[in-house]
């Protein structure tokens, strides 16, 4: 089995894990507008940093935090791999921030970057999974983060993607996404006793598929998405399944595309997660967060529980998980 070990989110809403569920139980918003953040971009709306963060040191700080409360430290093993989850790495070169991630810890492997649009965070833990099964390694680290530029805040205006004002995920009135910015990092491993004596939550199914229907826009039925979720249902029932971690953008094409294949997938009377009002849509940092987001909200001391965590992206990706405790 795969088992979390540990985990943790740093944004706008508080350092660590059990911060950022506290605030997203309050209601709380890292949303709100900037009229001149950057040089000649009309105002816009998200969840940023108040001050200015660096690529590596923040998913440095991300990941000692996640694993600050592990028995022994692992990142220096060569059983360990270092996976990084982004759609923009830093100033558009992705494996070298990733080295310095990993030679920051002494990690002697060559870490691995994976780049698939909106659903990278969701893909890099299916690889982490694939990866332990095989028995490639012991553990595996993976660490999401993007942070926004002039550059990612004009192209995203050039689509006339953003909403002026806080998204609004499902809604009729849905106007468009907010971008957002953090770093989250989960830690997977075979060994449960690297955690501790609590009950550990599995990582039990993941799936991706591609619509091959379009460069943004996604399928109309759904497809990619609904065959994610089906695969992921193996072995368990949609009964079963007690949150059910959405993408909502608040985009007008997603979300009529992800209600299509919750339904198809027979998960409509499931309660969802959408977190883009409270985050913003952290590109290579959402699937990380959202999922660690899902797992403290659906907890339970009395019985089992189970979560599936979907996205989907630019390019007709989607991919969707199955954790369970």
């Amino acid at each position: 089995m795969i088992y979390c070990i540990g985990h943790s989110i740093i944004s706008s809403l508080g350092v660590g894990s059990e911060a950022n569920v506290a605030a997203v139980r309050k209601g709380r918003s890292g949303l709100k507008i900037y009229h001149d953040r950057y040089a000649d971009v009309e105002p816009f709306c998200a969840s940023l940093f108040d001050t200015p963060q660096e690529f590596v040191p923040l998913c440095v700080r991300c990941i000692e935090d996640a694993i600050g409360h592990l028995s022994f430290d692992i990142c220096h093993l060569p059983e360990t791999i270092i996976i990084v989850s982004t759609t923009k790495g830093d100033r558009l070169d992705l494996i070298t921030p990733a080295k310095q991630i990993a030679a920051h810890f002494g990690n002697p492997n060559l870490p691995i970057v994976v780049s698939n649009a909106c659903t990278s965070g969701v893909c890099a833990q299916i690889t982490a999974k694939r990866l332990l099964e095989a028995g490639m390694y012991e553990h595996a680290i993976v660490v999401g983060c993007d942070l926004q530029t002039r550059f990612i805040i004009s192209g995203f205006q050039s689509f006339k993607a953003l909403s002026p004002e806080p998204c609004l995920p499902f809604s009729p009135d849905r106007k468009g996404l907010n971008l957002g910015e953090a770093a989250a990092t989960i830690v997977y491993s075979r060994q449960p006793s690297a955690g501790s004596s609590r009950p550990l939550w599995t990582l039990e199914a993941g799936s991706i598929h591609n619509d091959a229907n379009h460069l943004s826009a996604p399928s109309r039925t759904g497809e990619g998405a609904y065959r994610c979720l089906m695969d992921v249902l193996q072995g368990t029932t949609p009964e079963a399944i007690d949150l059910l971690g959405v993408h909502g953008t608040a985009t007008p094409y997603n979300d009529a595309m992800e209600t299509i294949a919750i339904e198809r997938a027979g998960l409509q009377n499931i309660p969802i997660s959408a977190l883009k009002p409270q985050f913003g849509h952290t590109m290579g940092a959402a699937g990380v967060v959202e999922t660690i987001i899902c797992m403290l909200m659906a907890k339970r001391k009395d019985r089992t529980a189970e979560v599936i965590k979907m996205l989907s992206g630019f390019g007709g990706v989607n991919a969707a998980i199955r954790l369970k405790i």
